[in-house]
């Protein structure tokens, strides 16, 4: 895929840098030459200093032929600028944009476009631990998949990464240990206290579940 990120501060560098590993074609844009220095030396990707509305500056770069645009700035007004710009303008296919006030959000979604916000995965994840006091805390859903965070727990300890994806239905996307977050490869085997994020299928949740011995009240 051929991705525009605009915006090159925690987000947007991590989310470059993830890409650019996955062989991803990856072009950065933002105003400050200097936050380039977050993507460190394995990123191969095409950094661009100015704005990411910029006409001419989006040409350059091959807006046209973008799959997908994320705006992931620091700034609302900036992101829903070029947010816009993007699919009204360039018609990306897929355009994303981050939005730190959640009574924007409206706005956003009036407008077509898909929204990232911090703010509401953040309430919405407390929400989750105090209330449902599950195994899982819900960091983000759509109508088909949700991302997970769960303790490894139970069956899980000892088995691998391997053993326990269920494609179509349940994928561990990364695992977080005391030594830090890692990227699981096939055959990492999980420990006590690790806490997996994974994607799974919203209508197949409570199969999950079950399969992983991880009911409500289960320890």
């Amino acid at each position: 895929m051929y991705v525009i990120i605009v915006g090159c501060g925690r987000v947007g560098s991590e989310l470059a840098k993830i890409l650019s590993n996955e062989g991803h074609n990856v072009v950065v844009i933002d105003k400050n030459p200097a936050s380039f220095d977050r993507l460190g030396g394995t990123f191969n990707g095409l950094t661009m200093v100015g704005n990411g509305f910029d006409l001419e500056l989006l040409k350059q770069v091959g807006v046209e032929k973008a799959d997908a645009f994320c705006a992931v700035t620091n700034g609302d007004n900036t992101n829903l600028i070029s947010a816009q710009v993007a699919k009204k303008i360039f018609k990306v296919p897929k355009v994303l944009a981050r939005v730190y006030d959640p009574q924007r959000a409206h706005i956003y979604a009036a407008l077509g476009l898909d929204i990232i916000s911090g703010t509401m995965l953040f309430a919405s994840m407390l929400r989750d631990k105090i209330i449902e006091s599950r195994f899982t805390s819900y960091l983000i859903e759509t109508k088909e998949l949700g991302v997970i965070e769960l303790e490894a727990k139970n069956k899980l300890i000892g088995k691998t990464i391997e053993e326990i994806n269920l494609p179509g239905e349940f994928l561990v996307v990364a695992i977080r240990r005391m030594q830090g977050d890692i990227i699981p490869q096939p055959q990492t085997v999980l420990k006590a206290k690790d806490v997996l994020m994974a994607v799974v299928k919203v209508a197949n949740l409570e199969n999950i579940r079950e399969k992983f011995g991880l009911k409500e009240g289960s320890r």
